[in-house]
């Protein structure tokens, strides 16, 4: 039996969240990701613990999301990449 797939986000990970990745986007937001939460989904589709970032890039909010993986964008990723 093939071994699960990994995490499609990994901690640091700086995101581009809007209405593509889920209808509660409509006005796009910016978030770096704490963990993947392991929480039954959907195909495609995950559970995200994500600190929400202000224009300046600080924290002003942690949220835990429900997104659309083909929908997200990739901005940055903190994480060497040999840890990835």
């Amino acid at each position: 039996m093939p071994a699960p797939p990994g995490p499609t986000f990994r901690a640091g990970d700086l995101l581009r969240l809007s209405a593509t990745a889920s209808v509660q986007f409509l006005r796009p937001i910016t978030v770096r990701v704490i963990r993947e939460l392991e929480w039954d989904t959907y195909d495609g589709w995950v559970w995200l613990d994500a600190y929400e970032l202000d224009s300046r890039g600080e924290a002003v909010a942690r949220r835990e999301l429900y997104v659309r993986c083909e929908g997200v964008q990739l901005l940055d990723s903190r994480l060497p990449v040999c840890a990835r």
